[in-house]
C-alpha cells in the first residue's frame, strides 16, 4: 500500500518538466512549485528508484541514461493517463484558462474578432490575451498558444502552420495626393517612410527590379513598435508603411489606403504558426480547441 500514498504521476510530470525546460527553475514557474521543492521531488524520485536520473552542474542538466528512458516513458505514459481520463470523462468537453499570446496584428483582425464565436463554443473555457510584437518566452510566460509571424526558431516547442500573408506597400489617397504616387523604386527616395522599431522586423523593404533585387533603406520621421499602429500612422496619412496583406485588404477595398508599387513587389510573404507545448502527444483538449478553431477560421491568405 506504501506505493499508492506516493503520486507517482506527479511525480513524474515534475521530472518530464524539469526535462523539456532544462533546469529546475523553470520548471517550478510552469509547476507552480519553488526550485527547492522541485529539486527535492527529483531526488526524492531517484532514491525511490535507485537511479541517477539527472547529472547536475552549476549551468545545466544532463540526462543520465536510466533519465532518458524515464523521461521518454514517462512522455507516453502522461500523454496516455491524459487520453484516459478524457475519455472517462462524463463530460468530455474542453474547460479551463487558455493563455495566448499573440502579435498585435494577428491580435486585432483574428483573435479579438473570433474570441466571442470560440467562447459561444466551448463556455468552459476563459481565454487570457496578450497582444505583443516582442517574441515572448512562452515556458516562463506560462503562455499555452503563441502566434507568431516569420521563421520559427528551432525549439522544443511545437507549432501548427495558420497560413501564410504577403506584404503590401500602402498609403491613404490623402498622403499620395498631397506627395505623389511612387512609380519607380527610386521614387521612395522622396517619401516618408513608415518603420518598425519591433526586434523580429527586417531592415529595409525588399523591391524585384528588372536588374534585380533591391532593398530599399527605410527613412521616415515615425516609428511604431507594432504592425497595427504602423497601419493607423498610414491611415491618418502620415506616409507609406510596408504591412501583412490582411491587414490592409479591409481599407484597401473601402479606399482608405491605396496599394503601391506592385509591379515592383517581391511577393515575399511570412508564415504564421501557433506556437505551443505539446512533447509526447500531451496537449490539453481546451488548446487542442483553439489550435483546430483557429485553423479553421482564421484566413490569411
Amino acid at each position: 500500500m506504501a506505493r499508492l500514498e506516493v503520486n507517482r504521476s506527479g511525480e513524474l510530470e515534475v521530472f518530464v518538466r524539469v526535462v523539456e525546460l532544462g533546469g529546475f527553475s523553470a520548471a517550478a514557474r510552469v509547476c507552480g512549485m519553488t526550485p527547492s521543492a522541485v529539486s527535492k521531488l527529483v531526488s526524492r524520485l531517484e532514491e525511490r528508484l535507485g537511479a541517477r536520473l539527472l547529472n547536475r552542474s552549476t549551468r545545466q542538466l544532463q540526462l543520465t541514461a536510466e533519465g532518458c528512458g524515464l523521461y521518454e516513458r514517462g512522455m507516453r505514459v502522461l500523454a496516455a493517463l491524459d487520453e484516459a481520463e478524457r475519455c472517462a470523462s462524463v463530460q468530455d468537453v474542453p474547460r479551463g484558462k487558455i493563455r495566448v499570446n499573440a502579435n498585435v496584428p494577428f491580435g486585432q483582425h483574428f483573435l479579438l474578432p473570433l474570441a466571442p464565436l470560440f467562447l459561444e463554443r466551448y463556455p468552459q473555457v476563459t481565454l487570457d490575451i496578450v497582444l505583443t510584437d516582442a517574441v515572448v518566452d512562452i515556458l516562463e510566460q506560462r503562455t499555452d498558444v503563441a502566434v507568431r509571424a516569420g521563421p520559427l526558431k528551432s525549439s522544443s516547442l511545437l507549432a501548427r502552420k495558420l497560413g501564410q500573408t504577403r506584404m503590401v506597400i500602402v498609403a491613404s489617397p490623402g498622403y499620395l495626393a498631397r506627395r505623389g504616387t511612387p512609380l519607380l523604386a527610386a521614387d521612395l527616395a522622396s517619401h516618408n517612410l513608415l518603420d518598425a522599431n519591433y526586434a523580429r522586423a527586417r531592415s529595409g523593404w525588399p523591391l524585384r527590379l528588372p536588374e534585380g533585387d533591391v532593398v530599399v533603406p527605410v527613412t521616415g520621421n515615425a516609428q511604431a513598435s507594432d504592425g497595427e499602429a504602423l497601419r493607423q500612422l498610414a491611415l491618418a496619412g502620415l506616409g507609406l508603411a510596408r504591412l501583412a496583406a490582411f491587414q490592409v485588404r479591409g481599407d484597401i477595398a473601402a479606399g482608405r489606403l491605396q496599394a503601391v508599387l506592385e509591379a515592383f513587389n517581391p511577393g515575399d510573404s511570412e508564415d504564421v504558426h501557433a506556437v505551443f507545448v505539446g512533447q509526447g502527444g500531451h496537449v490539453p483538449l481546451r488548446v487542442r480547441a483553439l489550435l483546430d478553431f483557429l485553423a479553421e477560421n482564421v484566413d490569411l491568405d
